[in-house]
């Protein structure tokens, strides 16, 4: 699951049947992996949001999280 979420990350054009076929095979249903990749995909998509409109991290959240 996560090595799925990090390809889908930093290399989502790289992303191929097989590897949903390897998550099938380790047990996630197809609901599952459908979760991994809407959440993956929301977070990419709120990050690049926040970023684009040069929203700031609250003071209360340390740098080097």
């Amino acid at each position: 699951m996560l090595e799925m979420a990090t390809k889908l990350t930093r290399e989502p054009g790289k992303v191929v049947e097989s590897d949903v076929g390897r998550l099938r095979r380790v047990g996630f249903s197809d609901r599952d992996i459908l979760d991994i990749v809407e959440v993956t995909a929301y977070y990419a998509y709120v990050n690049r949001i926040a970023d684009g409109l040069g929203v700031r991290v609250e003071d209360w959240i340390p740098e080097d999280s």
